[in-house]
């Protein structure tokens, strides 16, 4: 049967391109995404780079460590402690030492980090013109770039609670991680008085036995030099990151190519029931069938697996280079040596092609001379009820699935993890149980072309509708497409319009500074002095919690004043009043597991102690923004980077925004209203779900490209004869391909319908989420988004329906009509 298969294959080779190019394109996407996943896991060791000339350095410790019986559980503390001073003096009693201070500061317009000047040669920077300072009006800047202000020039420099105009004295290279700006050490230590780290040139067991009896403080030498460099955890989280996306885009990249596969395959059988009769007819067994059309799918996985290997391992070097340039994975990150992913590839493409042809050979093998000879081209019989069965189960779990989120963890709905996956069901269960709408569907859609003027209409509806195996291979990649688009855009966008309109509805205030940093100290003290207002000055910080003995979670914080808040903001509460909120207290949301008012709560603060806390309120969960709240004693370290300011009743608003812009500007804080503060903060889609969801769309698009050319190139190719017919009665040549092309369009517009019903329930499912978290908030359909997407398929179904007709309408009808088959 092998020699068979070629030998059809070869005769039907338009039939089997399509498959071919889909399942290469797919085997090539899991090899690239594999061996992008590959290079994840063998990150290299990096060395450090802020305090790379140091031979010791003595910091807090940013890691909370808790000891669980399953072992060290650990978590990132937002505000570690400071240097004590008491042990920076001791530490420069064993020998030369350096202090260092980090914080933010402004230039040009630009955001900076400022260091004292002695510790540059921890790096070490170096010197490139110029001079250290000296003097508290003197600086050094990182040289590069055209904005760079010049040895001699004096520039506007802005750090916290200091505004100052400058000189720049000298410059320094960049050292790739940090632009930097140097102070002298006095005038550093004026601006930030807290000791950040101490690089100590004495031998590390020295200093740690010194340090040992001061709680909090690690030595770091060699490699663990790198915990104290800025965000020592970018890499491993950007590469977190990258591996969730590659690894939902591998699994896309394989639900999508076996179901355009299989749907091709299914399609291909079906209009080779003639063939196949033939073959009973002259003696082959129903085995002998199945196993052809095993064969021709074996052939064509081994052939398109190894092509897509070749694509896969040429373009993986292209999407690593990508990810850098999108700022999505580290500046190092390449293609490593790894080759399972090339075999996982390999055989998942070998995989596909068989696993989609079953159901094909099985029908096929059933089918029986007489029956396959005497059968007219109307698809007249029933969905198979195999298949009925298997799409109502598909459906109905895919519901099930989707109503069992709501009912025990709405907010599970709004987990990315969810909202790619829900969709897959139900796009599989539709596609089964398509032939079920398509007849009803095509005529619904198609009621008034039928009726006017012109017999193209009419003829496209009949064509469509009678066909139905045709109709359903051409919708199945359209309804995927769609399906995929309008679900995952219009949920991220209903998501992020959801927090937009919870944050609104919390914030009362009528001015707001603040949220991208810490503020100028000057700037909230003067706001707490204008009596035309209230305002509530806030901090960002953090709180973790051992939940059932082994779970260490760490909940963003905000340390507020108690009063100020409740005048300022409208929290969705659960039980208890922010009133009660002081010193003692704390107000958590539903999600913790002690969420009871006035039980007590043992929790680690930011800045590492461990405190008994008693609940003053809680507050419901919503979209996961209603965090936690404590008061600022139990906030130590951390800055205040955000107010909101509410006039008080009868104020005349103009005068009071007038008072509040001139104090922004003196202390260089920009003060917005509220609307204003709201657009500018925007919750927007990160750059990591961005990138994942263009590449799944992107996948899904080109998919859906090859999937219409090649069914429709098959479908005209076979209709050949009843366009010669067609002409042959009186109709035009454009007549024949404007009825091709509205058959087309209509076909894609039954596969868009139905990808917006599997859209459209969940998108539903998702505002029934949100309803029950009480955030309402509209549904946001992407129309521009999902428009493209119906355009593109429309206008490669047309140029893929067209040209195969106009190739074979260049044979004059008579010769056509009369040939045989």
């Amino acid at each position: 049967m092998l020699i068979l298969a070629l030998r059809s294959m070869r005769a039907r080779w338009v039939t089997f391109v399509g498959s071919f190019v889909a399942l290469a394109l797919g085997v090539g996407l899991i090899a690239m995404t594999g061996l992008a996943l590959a290079a994840t896991f063998d990150a290299p060791e990096r060395s450090p780079e802020r305090f790379a000339a140091a031979p010791v350095v003595v910091r807090a410790s940013e890691t909370l460590r808790v000891a669980t019986p399953v072992g060290d559980r650990t978590a990132r503390l937002s505000d570690p402690r400071p240097v004590p001073g008491s042990l920076a003096s001791a530490l420069a009693g064993l020998g030369r030492t350096a202090e260092d201070r980090t914080f933010p500061v402004q230039l040009a317009g630009k955001s900076l980090t400022g260091h004292p000047w002695s510790i540059a040669a921890a790096t070490p920077y170096r010197l490139t013109t110029g001079r250290a300072p000296r003097t508290a009006d003197e600086i050094v800047v990182t040289a590069g770039g055209a904005t760079v202000p010049r040895v001699g020039e004096r520039v506007r420099v802005t750090a916290p609670g200091h505004i100052r105009v400058r000189t720049v004295v000298g410059t320094v290279a960049d050292a790739g991680f940090e632009t930097a700006v140097f102070f002298s050490d006095a005038e550093a230590a004026r601006i930030h008085p807290g000791v950040d780290a101490v690089v100590v040139h004495a031998g590390a067991d020295a200093v740690r036995e010194l340090t040992g009896s001061v709680p909090g403080m690690s030595v770091l030498t060699g490699d663990d030099r790198r915990r104290a460099d800025p965000d020592p955890d970018r890499d491993s989280e950007a590469l977190t990151a990258v591996n969730a996306m590659l690894g939902t885009a591998a699994g896309i990249t394989g639900f999508v190519s076996v179901f355009v596969v299989a749907s091709t395959f299914s399609f291909a059988v079906a209009q080779r029931r003639r063939e196949f009769g033939l073959l009973r007819t002259a003696g082959a067994t129903p085995g002998q069938v199945r196993r052809m059309v095993v064969a021709e799918a074996c052939v064509i996985g081994v052939l398109a697996a190894a092509a897509g290997c070749l694509l896969g391992e040429a373009a993986a070097p292209r999407l690593a280079a990508w990810l850098v340039d999108e700022g999505l994975a580290p500046a190092w990150f390449a293609i490593g040596d790894a080759n399972w992913p090339l075999h996982t590839a390999f055989w998942t493409g070998l995989g596909v092609p068989l696993a989609g042809v079953v159901a094909s050979s099985y029908r096929a093998g059933r089918i029986r001379p007489v029956e396959a000879l005497r059968e007219s081209a109307v698809d007249s019989r029933p969905m198979p009820p195999s298949r009925l069965l298997l799409g109502a189960a598909v459906l109905l779990t895919g519901l099930g699935l989707l109503f069992w989120s709501l009912l025990t963890d709405p907010g599970d709905v709004l987990k990315r993890k969810t909202y790619i996956l829900q969709p897959l069901w139900l796009i599989v269960g539709f596609a089964l149980l398509a032939p079920l709408f398509l007849r009803p569907l095509t005529r619904l859609l198609t009621w008034l072309p039928a009726r006017l003027p012109g017999a193209t209409g009419l003829l496209a509806r009949q064509n469509a509708s009678t066909s139905i195996r045709r109709t359903a291979a051409v919708a199945a990649p359209v309804l995927v497409t769609v399906a995929l688009a309008a679900s995952l855009l219009g949920t991220v966008a209903t998501i992020n319009e959801a927090k937009a309109t919870e944050t609104a509805q919390q914030t009362r205030a009528d001015y707001v500074a603040g949220g991208d940093g810490p503020l100028d100290p000057r700037f909230v003290q003067r706001v707490r002095g204008i009596p035309e207002a209230i305002s509530s000055a806030s901090r960002s910080t953090s709180v973790t919690v051992l939940e059932e003995g082994t779970a260490l979670i760490r909940s963003d914080a905000r340390a507020v004043d108690p009063a100020a808040l409740a005048a300022t903001a409208d929290l969705p509460l659960a039980a208890g009043r922010i009133g009660d909120l002081d010193d003692n207290s704390i107000v958590v949301n539903e999600e913790w597991a002690t969420r009871t008012v006035g039980h007590r709560v043992s929790v680690w603060l930011g800045d590492g102690r461990k405190v008994s806390l008693r609940i003053a309120a809680v507050l419901r969960v919503g979209t996961g923004n209603n965090g936690v709240y404590v008061t600022p004693k139990n906030a130590a370290g951390a800055a205040v980077d955000r107010v909101d300011i509410k006039l008080r009743d009868g104020e005349d608003r103009s005068a009071v925004g007038a008072l509040l812009g001139q104090t922004g500007r003196a202390t260089g804080t920009p003060v917005l209203t509220k609307d204003a503060w709201m657009a500018a903060h925007h919750p927007g889609t990160s750059g990591n779900t961005r990138a994942g969801l263009l590449l799944i769309l992107g996948i899904a698009l080109l998919y859906t490209g090859i999937a219409l050319a090649n069914t429709l190139v098959m479908a005209t190719s076979d209709r050949i004869r009843d366009l010669a017919v067609l002409r042959l009665t009186g109709a035009t040549k454009a007549q024949a391909v404007g009825l091709v092309a509205a058959e087309a369009l209509m076909v894609v517009a039954v596969g868009a319908v139905l990808g917006g019903a599997v859209a459209g329930l969940n998108l539903l499912g998702v505002k029934g989420a949100l309803e029950l978290l009480s955030v309402s908030s509209p549904v946001v359909v992407p129309w521009a988004g999902l428009g493209a997407v119906v355009a593109a398929s429309a206008a490669l179904a047309t140029v893929s329906a067209v040209l195969p007709a106009l190739a074979a309408m260049r044979t004059r009808p008579v010769e056509t009509a009369g040939a045989r088959e």
